[in-house]
């Protein structure tokens, strides 16, 4: 699966957005909302970030996830993805700099579409 075919999919969970503006962590949830994504935002740190609900995991979320975007430290991922297989999540999105060799064991042994690129990029292409 390319990133152009993930895209496609509708409902998105953000993993590690952000309240700082300056970040792409907290840009990609804003431009997927502004193309008509449904997001879900997931970091324990906030409760809410400008209005929006912020889940602490995947399994709190009340809503359908057809993709994740991974936008932590790759050293955080390996529990999403857990979560992810247990919830039947297949498709994952890692930006520049939250995937690395340690997660491919767990990628391939559970058949994930991953997609290596940039969401922000993409949607403004």
């Amino acid at each position: 699966m390319d990133a152009l075919e993930m895209l496609k999919e509708k409902n998105w969970a953000v993993i590690g957005a952000s309240i700082d503006k300056s970040k792409f962590s907290y840009k990609i949830p804003k431009i997927l909302k502004e193309k008509g994504y449904k997001v879900y935002l997931i970091n324990p740190k906030y409760d809410e970030i400008e209005g929006q609900k912020v889940y602490n995991n995947l399994e709190e979320v009340p809503g359908k996830i057809d993709a994740i975007d991974m936008i932590v430290n790759p050293k955080f991922a390996k529990g999403y993805l857990e979560e992810a297989k247990q919830l039947g999540i297949k498709n994952i999105f890692f930006q520049p700099g939250s995937f690395d060799k340690s997660l491919e064991k767990i990628l391939e042994d559970n058949n994930f579409n991953v997609v290596n690129d940039c969401v922000y990029r993409r949607l403004n292409e």
